[in-house]
């Protein structure tokens, strides 16, 4: 008896389909069960296609093509149509792709199996049955798009792998979940999930070459799957034993392939029988896909993590060791987006005067180079302060070596990347504004040489919050030959300091002077005056950027910690375990914050308490013969100095007297002149009291000047405006004063 007959005994045909030449070659048996006359027959493709169901077809493609890259078996159902379009019958379609290589190198396929007709089940009865379409292709549809949506969201291995445990496939939901990871040689679970703790000791360490189905997928590439206790022992006889004791009856291994590497196996086990259908593999191959592309995501974004999470903190200081009398917090935020690093920095450097230094700069740019430049900068600039120079020269050096570490030859313009994979985009001109303060810890006395920088804020005792007026020079790099004159003032008592970024200032789409009036409003504010002094908060000291500090220790007071978390929260948000803020998006550049408190008499050790009073508010500031365009800071001093006197008038007058005062030292002196300004007492009764004092011996006197005189009205506003006022001859030069008491606008108007 021929096979021919037999076949067609129990209605099962043969057929070839060749991919390449685009034709079916159908036995008569195959013919018939198409709907075609019962006799052997070669067809273009589009002929037999035109019998399938449309809906079949793309089902049936995306079966051919896992077969393929599993080498298995391609099974379909399919629902044959005559000419009226009408379901004939459901065949079953076993068959086998086989490559083909044609002489151009190119590699196609042909399929080569059965057709056989099957009964469809009666209405009524029980007979098992997978269809092709339905609501099991919905439902697989639906999962696989929430799938890859969570996997797509996953950022961590952790991530990836809760949600590869938490997914619930449609129909035939695994309980048992493995991911491989390989390592050279060896083989290793990375996570695992409805298993108990310990279980994956005898899988966590396997030779590739161990007769264990993961291992054979990492080998081959290939799936393998095992519907039955028995394929399994008869397939892996020696990893069957540590199979067992998990009482599953159905296995799949898959590999997890990313860019043509097999990167891992991952592992479903059932405890209910799985047959492993076409579409059930073809879910769980999507799966496979998606897992292992999360996992090379979540790989390379916790490799870029760990770059630059190591990047910072070789390059960003420790504050230490603690300083007495003194309390120092900082924050460095990196840019979002990309590699979360930059050209932004801070530095305390003890010096050999027994001073210490607090640096804070920005070099241009966001990018590794940014990056590599601030580290190069800040290590000399270490180095030329722990030599002993002065903050000027120190500015001096500084400019002059990254003025030589950016210079480059002409850039070819014809260069193909535009320079930037050549030697001369990494060394083409940057610049880089710094602020250097070098403190006297004794006696708060602060010497700042200013590099284009954003001047420091002030935070007196009271509250009131200044931005202090510094004399500077152009940002480094620039001119080498730069000079960077230097401002001395004084850290009182119970004052805090805050150097930053411009970063922290302009973020958010602010200008200089809204971004520096959002900080103020922070500065002012005593919400982070609430923490009581022992309630240390560790979360305020986790080396996290935009979550935690650089402290001065474990003891630093968490007021100051407060106010720094305060600063940075205001400009992108609170932060989370895993997200930047709510603002992340608005923080269009790095930025570093660094506090400095000079601690209050009363808490220092041994000091007595004080008697409580409210602290005196007080400013000092010396304008230079050169440096005339100061007077308008100066003004601008005073006006924020009485930001809350009562009667505005009196701050006009105020600030009147005060720039009345600094033009004649400037205009009849040779030499500088010194301003101290205070305010004493308590809220509207309080005391203003402003110094000018010059290094000259000539007395001030009073003239009549007339109608178009230019000069000779200072005494006359001083008599006119203060409240007292006076000249003190001192050792060398002299010392103007005045004094005005505040008043409401009610009492100083006898109208009302």
């Amino acid at each position: 008896m021929r096979i021919e007959d037999v076949l067609a005994a129990i209605a099962t045909g043969l057929w070839r389909w060749d991919n390449a030449s685009g034709t079916v070659t159908l036995d008569g048996e195959a013919a018939r069960l198409l709907g075609l006359p019962a006799e052997p027959v070669v067809l273009p493709e589009v002929a037999v296609r035109s019998r399938f169901h449309p809906v079949d077809w793309n089902e049936i493609n995306g079966i051919v093509n896992l077969a393929v890259a599993e080498g298995t078996l391609a099974e379909a159902r399919l629902r044959i149509m005559d000419v009226d379009g009408r379901v004939l019958r459901t065949v079953r379609s076993r068959s086998k792709p086989v490559e083909n290589r044609a002489p151009d190198g190119t590699t196609d396929y042909e399929l080569i199996g059965t057709i056989q007709e099957i009964a469809e089940p009666q209405p009524g009865t029980t007979a098992a049955h997978t269809p092709i379409t339905g609501d099991w292709r919905r439902s697989r549809e639906a999962f696989l798009l929430d799938a890859g949506r969570a996997l797509a969201e996953a950022r961590s291995t952790a991530e990836v792998l809760r949600v590869a445990a938490s997914l619930s496939m449609p129909g035939f939901s695994p309980d048992g979940l493995a991911v491989f990871g390989v390592a050279g040689d060896r083989l290793s679970i990375i996570g695992h999930h409805g298993h108990d703790p310990g279980d994956e000791g005898p899988f966590s360490d396997m030779p590739l070459e161990t007769k264990y189905p993961a291992t054979e997928v990492v080998r081959t590439g290939r799936a393998i799957y095992l519907p039955t206790p028995e394929d399994y022992k008869r397939r892996f006889p020696a990893a069957w034993p540590l199979a067992r004791r998990f009482d599953r009856v159905s296995w799949a291994f898959l590999p997890l392939i990313v860019a043509g590497r097999t990167m891992g196996a991952w592992m479903a086990a059932f405890k209910h029988p799985a047959s492993f259908s076409p579409d059930e593999r073809s879910v769980l191959t999507t799966v496979a896909r998606m897992l292992a592309q999360a996992l090379q995501r979540a790989v390379v974004a916790e490799s870029e993590r760990e770059l630059t999470t190591g990047l910072q903190r070789s390059m960003m200081p420790q504050l230490g060791p603690e300083i007495p009398g003194m309390r120092i917090a900082a924050r460095y935020v990196p840019t979002g987006g990309g590699l979360q690093v930059g050209g932004d920095w801070y530095d305390m450097i003890p010096l050999p005067s027994g001073r210490f230094a607090l640096v804070i700069g920005d070099v241009q740019g966001h990018d590794v180079r940014a990056a590599g430049l601030m580290g190069q900068l800040r290590i000399a600039v270490r180095a030329y302060a722990s030599e002993g120079h002065r903050p000027d020269a120190v500015l001096s050096r500084a400019s002059r070596f990254l003025a030589g570490l950016c210079s480059s030859p002409e850039s070819d313009p014809y260069a193909d990347d535009g320079g930037r994979g050549s030697d001369a985009y990494f060394l083409s001109p940057r610049f880089a504004t710094c602020l250097y303060v070098e403190c006297d810890p004794r006696t708060g006395m602060l010497e700042v040489a200013r590099a284009g920088h954003p001047d420091p804020a002030i935070r007196m005792a009271d509250g009131t919050v200044l931005m202090r007026p510094t004399a500077g020079g152009l940002p480094l790099g620039i001119d080498p030959e730069s000079d960077y004159p230097t401002t001395r003032f004084t850290l009182e008592p119970g004052e805090t300091m805050m150097l930053c970024t411009d970063g922290l200032i302009e973020t958010g789409g602010h200008d200089l002077d809204t971004g520096w009036a959002r900080l103020r409003a922070v500065l002012e504010s005593d919400a982070h005056e609430y923490a009581h002094e022992n309630a240390y908060e560790p979360a305020y000291d986790a080396q996290v950027p935009g979550a935690g500090a650089d402290t001065v220790g474990p003891l630093a007071p968490p007021h100051l910690e407060r106010l720094a978390d305060l600063l940075v929260q205001a400009v992108h948000g609170p932060s989370s375990h895993h997200t930047t803020g709510p603002l992340a998006d608005r923080r269009e550049d790095d930025i570093a914050v660094v506090l400095l408190c000079r601690e209050s008499a009363e808490r220092l050790p041994g000091a007595a308490p004080a008697h409580p009073a409210r602290p005196v508010r007080r400013t000092v500031l010396t304008v230079g013969q050169v440096e005339p365009e100061r007077i308008a800071g100066v003004r601008q001093q005073i006006r924020e100095l009485l930001h809350d006197w009562a009667d505005p008038d009196q701050v006009d007058s105020a600030v009147l007297m005060v720039s009345e005062m600094v033009t004649n030292v400037l205009t009849h002196t040779d030499g500088d002149a010194l301003l101290v300004a205070e305010a004493i007492g308590e809220l509207g009764a309080r005391r203003l009291r402003v110094e000018v004092a010059d290094g000259s011996d000539e007395l001030p006197h009073k003239r009549q000047p007339g109608e178009m005189s230019s000069s000779g009205r200072g005494v006359l506003l001083m008599e006119m405006l203060a409240d007292a006022w006076g000249v003190d001859p001192r050792g060398e030069g002299k010392s103007i004063w005045f004094e005005l008491h505040e008043q409401s606008k009610t009492d100083a108007d006898p109208m009302f």
